[in-house]
């Protein structure tokens, strides 16, 4: 696949990541500092598109086997794409309604974010479909590599945009970022998908699918697979979320170690939610302030993830990484902690930094060590359990986080140490995650170290 389409794929995977970045980046803290909303409340609303992460496989399924127009993806993508965007521009207007009126506001807020979460998890599928059925298994690794490359560089720009755009916050000018944000997006989208999939013409598609009807009657008389027919994109072959669990589960280590991975993600993205409101309530810090530290995060975790790739692989074993990943990341909760127990603003910015650091190579070394736990008949079922984990860690950190930052300020009669009390959770949940990690069979990951594309194109994939 020509780097042109390579860089076309990667806009696709910009645009979803331009629409997302203002709700977990500005509107968070919004809602919680400014409107005075719980945080409990807001991280559900803020998890629910990995609640709905489960329907990823089957609208894979349905996106093979129903094509629209001759087109197996642009048309999931493209109404993906506009539920998200469209999700996206709503979701300020409903929590301004929530702070004017409670319930009606609520109401909305629920349907526009289901309505994000519908368009993320739709759009999401169906573009990595179709970045699988554009490159062959030589070039898969590059192509996601590129595009998430691409998505990181662009979360990180739109922080700093949307931080500088709201220098002066005010309700109407955070509604003006939503609709630039948005309609950047909207853009940046069209430009990559309009005419990159090959249109399959629907005569030739319905030969094909007898032949490949009668191939496959065939081949399995004959004891074969399936095999492909020319002129019919090639995709992987789908596992639902729950045949991925039993086949992670049936396996003793592989359970151990996807229970260890589900406590180390939410330990480490269950602070999602929170940064910028932490921020906003120890130390006054305005709403461009708290919106730098979403790029000053992601800069971090990029820069882990490339020294990790070119120099601490070729010193440190896989699991020597991982423990390195989980206990910088655990020091950058301690130091984010001791920010809020000081009141000194100047250790919480290096914290979110090194905690960015630590998440990068731990994404990194933990990914490596899943996939040595696997064949490559099995790479496709384990990733899909990394998926799972990733998307209940998500949904777990996150509410656990909201939750007991409502129930310790209240019990402590402290907003600001109720922020503390999860951070110091967060780092304590590493700690444990750690011990985990010693009792798993150490001879289960053996296994050549995976190259710096490998580790960025698993982790994009995930």
């Amino acid at each position: 696949m020509t780097i042109i389409k390579n860089l076309r794929l990667g806009l696709i995977h910009v645009a979803v990541a331009v629409s997302l970045v203002p709700i977990t980046g500005v509107l968070n803290r919004i809602m919680i500092h400014e409107l005075g909303l719980l945080a409990s409340l807001v991280a559900l609303l803020i998890v629910l598109p990995h609640l709905l992460a489960p329907m990823q496989p089957f609208i894979g399924q349905y996106s093979d086997q129903h094509p629209i127009l001759g087109y197996r993806r642009t048309p999931y993508i493209a109404v993906g794409l506009l539920l998200c965007i469209g999700g996206a521009v709503l979701t300020p207007f409903a929590a301004l309604a929530m702070g004017s009126s409670f319930w009606p506001g609520l109401a909305f807020a629920v349907a526009a974010f289901l309505l994000w979460g519908l368009g993320y998890n739709l759009a999401v599928v169906s573009y990595l479909s179709l970045a699988s059925d554009l490159s062959s298994e030589q070039q898969r690794s590059r192509t996601i590599a590129v595009m998430w490359f691409m998505m990181i560089a662009s979360v990180i720009v739109t922080a700093i945009s949307t931080g500088r755009a709201l220098d002066q916050y005010s309700p109407e000018r955070l509604v003006q970022v939503f609709m630039a944000c948005g309609a950047v997006a909207l853009v940046l989208g069209a430009i990559g998908l309009v005419g990159l999939e090959p249109r399959v013409d629907d005569r030739r598609r319905t030969t094909d699918d007898r032949q490949d009807d009668g191939r496959r009657t065939t081949d399995d008389r004959q004891g074969v697979g399936p095999s492909s027919v020319v002129g019919r994109p090639s995709s992987p072959d789908r596992t639902s979320a729950r045949a991925a669990i039993a086949a992670v589960m049936s396996n003793p280590v592989a359970r151990a170690f996807f229970v260890y991975l589900t406590l180390l993600l939410a330990a480490i993205l269950g602070q999602d939610v929170l940064l910028e409101p932490f921020g906003a309530e120890a130390f006054g810090m305005s709403v461009r302030e708290t919106t730098q530290l979403t790029a000053t995060w992601g800069a971090a975790t990029l820069i882990a993830l490339l020294l990790q790739g070119l120099l601490l692989s070729r010193f440190l074993s896989k699991r020597a990484g991982a423990t390195l990943g989980a206990s910088v990341a655990a020091l950058g909760f301690g130091l984010i902690a001791l920010s809020g127990i000081l009141n000194a603003q100047a250790l919480f910015v290096p914290g979110i930094a090194v905690l960015g650091f630590g998440t990068g190579i731990a994404t990194t070394t933990n990914l490596a060590l899943m996939l040595d736990m696997t064949t490559p008949q099995s790479v496709g079922l384990f990733i899909g359990a990394w998926g799972v984990a990733d998307a209940a860690a998500r949904g777990l950190g996150n509410l656990l986080a909201g939750v007991v930052r409502d129930l310790a300020g209240l019990l402590l009669g402290n907003p600001v140490a109720g922020y503390i009390t999860v951070f110091l959770l967060e780092g304590l949940m590493l700690c444990v995650a750690l011990v985990l990690l010693r009792r798993i069979d150490v001879a289960a990951f053996q296994g050549e170290r995976p190259s710096l594309t490998q580790l960025i194109a698993v982790a994009g994939d995930a």
